[in-house]
């Protein structure tokens, strides 16, 4: 999708999901009934998303259900995340939400016994595969975050690759207060704060504050709520501005090397800067930094 071709969404759907998919979203929400009798209108998507100038905002849309990560809502994430993220155009990605909640977690009415568990497993599954995307997608994801943030909601903001938060944000992973532990959540919580945070968040379920998920790594930056807009956008565009090709590089070659034990992460990102190297946009970056100008992005 080109930069200049701005798009907005309605009640109906992103005009980029396209009406197969979008009808495979909603097949749950509507039916045909009597022939010849006027269809019900699609109920409005439970994310809304807009891209310009390389940056595709996404919006969780829910304030009335504490934007609960619904499979509706995880499949219309998922939907607004895929679309065309190969694209050269495509450079960053906001997640953020609308009202006081960032998000409450799963939606608790999907999870009673009334369900089957096929549909409890396709739920979490769902999940799962929204969290791994992120980390699988070529281009930055952000996580701008203006109020409360719990169970797979917090799990959300801790799967992004960078996150920053207002000053009135607070996270928590109160799942155990009900009987249902946070286990998913503890999944991307673990691997983004000390084990021993982790714990005490999961164990205990009592909320942390902004500064307190800044101190143990949860958060990227914390500004004043007024601020949140314009630094989350100010990061953005910085990494708008710079080559899509090394940033994805560099992205996929950080997470794949985490795991890894010294010596073969040394080895992985060695091969990485070689290939870097070999870029066009590798060689055009150095070249300008030895001729003291600015880089032309070729890509």
């Amino acid at each position: 999708m080109a930069a200049a071709g701005f798009r907005a969404f309605g009640a109906k759907g992103p005009a980029w999901l396209g009406r197969s998919a979008w009808a495979q979203l909603s097949a749950g929400f509507c039916s045909r009934g009597p022939a010849g009798a006027e269809r019900p209108e699609l109920p409005p998507r439970p994310t809304r998303a807009r891209q310009q100038d390389g940056i595709r905002n996404i919006v969780l849309n829910d304030p009335k259900k504490r934007n609960a990560l619904s499979l509706a809502m995880l499949k219309s994430l998922q939907s607004d995340l895929l679309h065309e993220a190969e694209s050269k155009d495509l450079r960053v990605i906001i997640i953020s939400a609308e009202g006081p909640v960032f998000s409450s977690g799963h939606d608790l009415k999907e999870l009673t016994d009334e369900r089957s568990p096929e549909y409890h497993a396709e739920v979490f599954q769902t999940c799962s595969e929204v969290m791994l995307l992120i980390q699988k997608l070529p281009v930055p994801v952000i996580a701008m975050v203006n109020g409360l943030a719990t169970a797979a909601g917090c799990q959300l903001v801790a799967s992004c690759d960078i996150a920053v938060a207002s000053d009135k944000s607070s996270f928590a992973t109160p799942g155990v207060n009900i009987g249902l532990f946070c286990s998913t959540p503890g999944v991307a919580l673990g691997r983004a704060v000390p084990r021993k945070v982790a714990l005490e968040m999961l164990f205990t379920g009592d909320p942390i504050s902004a500064q307190e998920a800044l101190l143990h790594g949860l958060l990227s930056k914390v500004v004043p709520e007024e601020q949140l807009e314009e630094e989350t956008m100010r990061i953005a565009k910085k990494i708008a501005s710079l080559s899509r090709p090394v940033v994805s590089l560099g992205k996929a070659t950080f997470y794949k090397q985490l795991p890894q034990d010294l010596r073969t992460a040394y080895h992985l990102t060695s091969q990485t800067m070689v290939d870097n190297v070999a870029l066009k946009d590798g060689q055009e970056g150095i070249k300008a930094f030895i001729q003291k100008r600015k880089p032309i992005w070729l890509q």
